[in-house]
């Protein structure tokens, strides 16, 4: 993770892009979240295991669509992270400092798994997928930055140009091509959803 990250924004981030008023962020974020919500719709959870949930902003979202599902978000032991978490609060909603490669759960507790831009972040993706794919009764929903488009992008606006790009905490990069061929060895790959620049996929496991 970035050391140079400021002081209001949480473990992982280096940017707030749910929070940005930039016309453009805003623009892409709406077609990201308008994908993430078909696949949603698609799986239809009945509860949900949010693997690296940061601030919370879409845990508690889907906590308020579930109603009385369980709805369960896991991230680092951070105190800006827990300051975020005690904003967001649902009667059906809890959080935890966690290991996302070493899950305190049982095999298909939950209906869906779920890691919206994390495993970029993480130092053993494989180990990851293949605990949340254990929890999952039936759905992995997962997305990634999209390389080498999201370094390009970067380079365009001037952004990372001594690292060619890449974004601090990014550790992981993903073609659309070898993220379906990573997310297949988890289950069967149902959809796939390329909103600008991201990858987005929904997972049948079992």
């Amino acid at each position: 993770m970035t050391t140079a990250r400021p002081a209001t924004v949480p473990t992982g981030n280096t940017y707030d892009k749910y929070g940005s008023t930039n016309p453009i962020v805003r623009r892409l974020m709406a077609g990201f979240h308008a994908s993430l919500d078909e696949l949603w719709e698609k799986a239809g959870p009945r509860s949900v295991l949010d693997v690296g949930c940061g601030e919370g902003v879409l845990t508690c979202e889907w906590a308020e669509r579930l109603g009385d599902g369980r709805v369960v978000g896991i991230d680092l032991d951070d105190p800006k992270l827990a300051a975020e978490w005690e904003e967001r609060q649902r009667p059906n909603l809890e959080y935890r400092c966690a290991d996302a490669t070493s899950l305190e759960f049982a095999d298909g507790e939950f209906d869906m798994a779920a890691a919206i831009e994390v495993l970029e972040h993480v130092p053993e993706p494989a180990r990851t997928l293949s605990e949340m794919a254990r929890v999952a009764s039936r759905w992995l929903l997962v997305s990634v930055p999209r390389e080498p488009l999201w370094r390009a992008l970067n380079m365009a606006r001037g952004a990372y140009l001594r690292d060619l790009g890449n974004t601090p905490g990014h550790i992981n990069h993903w073609s659309k091509r070898s993220f379906v061929e990573l997310l297949s060895r988890y289950g069967t790959v149902e959809e796939v959803r390329s909103p600008f620049p991201w990858t987005m996929l929904l997972v049948r496991v079992g």
